[in-house]
């Protein structure tokens, strides 16, 4: 009889073992998940931002490359440059 309730007893504690075990092992599997997950969620809403930047710039650039009158007004504000007879004035800022 004291056999038969030791290895009940042992049953039991083995079992009792792996259960939390298990329950330890799948908390941490969501834990995981759940990181996981929001790590997703970021990397989506990075994505979809530089898509849409991406999208931007190939506007522009495709701008750049078929309107001559963006080409001309962004040189002549970026470079300074100006068309014969005209003048480029060029103020100095103030230093405060």
């Amino acid at each position: 009889m004291n056999f038969s309730k030791l290895i009940l007893g042992l049953y039991t504690a083995l079992f009792v073992g792996v259960t939390l075990w298990a329950g330890s092992f799948f908390v941490q599997v969501h834990r995981d998940y759940t990181a996981l997950k929001a790590q997703e969620t970021a990397n989506e809403r990075r994505l979809s931002e530089a898509e849409n930047r991406l999208q931007a710039q190939e506007k522009y650039l495709d701008q750049l490359r078929h309107d001559p009158a963006l080409v001309e007004r962004i040189i002549r504000q970026k470079l300074g440059y100006a068309r014969t007879q005209e003048f480029v004035f060029r103020f100095e800022e103030e230093k405060k």
